[in-house]
């Protein structure tokens, strides 16, 4: 697929939520959340919902992830009119890494210019634990692909863009004042869908990796490039192979989700009342 024909997706996946949605809403939309695995439920503490299947809109990949939803949901946060993703989709089930960012484009291109990123991951850090939040400071892209590759589309932004605060300094100072303890690190993103070796968790420990998972880093690139606003959250669902002593398990992964939901919540909505005021 060219760059060019990615971009006509996009526009056309954009003019239809526009229809959807309403001219006027989808202009006023201010956040963009993505939500990881086991995360899906902070979509129920959006006001005045309006759900659109992602089967419905022309183009875009629909997750099929255990823990992940499935729909675009528009509403307010807060006050804060918001665009919740209720899942993603992965490059180890085998979509392209446009595939992966098609979403987060596409409500860039509608003109939201903030984005929050959370995911579920390993911890690795010594100061991580299960049940942990961590605040994105930078990332480790690991996967060996990025959605920046390809002929250059200047929509997408430029050919050769800075990634020296792909996290935003100024959406970071706001999360650090949400009231949870957030414990700053930075994410390993890897391909999966296996976990890591305990030789890979310990590869990560010394390039300075904090927590690991199998997200997140293509829509970082993506909407940095893009000149969007990026945050991100990931909460700790387990310690990773050679730190924990049990066997690791997707489920163990969705079940801190729903323990963590309370607290993801609470940080959330305010982060987004701030964000409004």
């Amino acid at each position: 697929m060219t760059a060019a024909s990615e971009l006509q997706r996009i526009d056309a996946a954009a003019a239809f939520l526009r229809e959807q949605l309403g001219a006027d809403r989808a202009a006023r939309l201010r956040l963009g959340l993505v939500l990881g695995s086991g995360l899906k439920d902070f979509a129920r503490a959006v006001a005045r919902p309006h759900e659109v299947p992602f089967a419905a809109v022309p183009g875009w990949p629909k997750p099929r992830v255990e823990g992940h939803g499935g729909a675009l949901v528009v509403g307010e946060v807060a006050g804060l009119p918001v665009a919740c993703l209720t899942g993603r989709v992965h490059l180890y089930e085998g979509w392209s890494p446009a595939d992966v960012v098609r979403a987060v484009r596409t409500l860039r291109r509608l003109g939201v210019p903030d984005f929050l990123l959370t995911n579920a991951a390993g911890g690795i850090g010594d100061e991580l634990s299960a049940g942990d939040l961590m605040l994105i400071t930078d990332h480790l892209n690991l996967t060996g692909q990025s959605p920046l590759v390809g002929a250059h589309e200047a929509a997408f932004g430029p050919r050769f863009p800075d990634q020296s605060h792909v996290y935003a300094p100024r959406l970071r100072a706001l999360l650090q004042q949400c009231g949870a303890r957030l414990r700053p690190g930075v994410y390993a993103g890897l391909l999966g869908p296996s976990y890591e070796t305990p030789a890979e968790v310990r590869m990560l420990r010394a390039l300075g990796a904090d927590a690991v998972g199998m997200s997140t880093v293509h829509e970082a690139i993506a909407l940095n490039a893009m000149g969007a606003g990026v945050c991100g959250l990931s909460l700790i669902s387990n310690l990773a192979a050679g730190i924990a002593d049990h066997v690791l398990s997707h489920d163990e992964v969705t079940a801190a989700g729903a323990a963590a939901a309370a607290t993801l919540t609470a940080v959330v909505s305010e982060f987004c009342r701030r964000l409004a005021a």
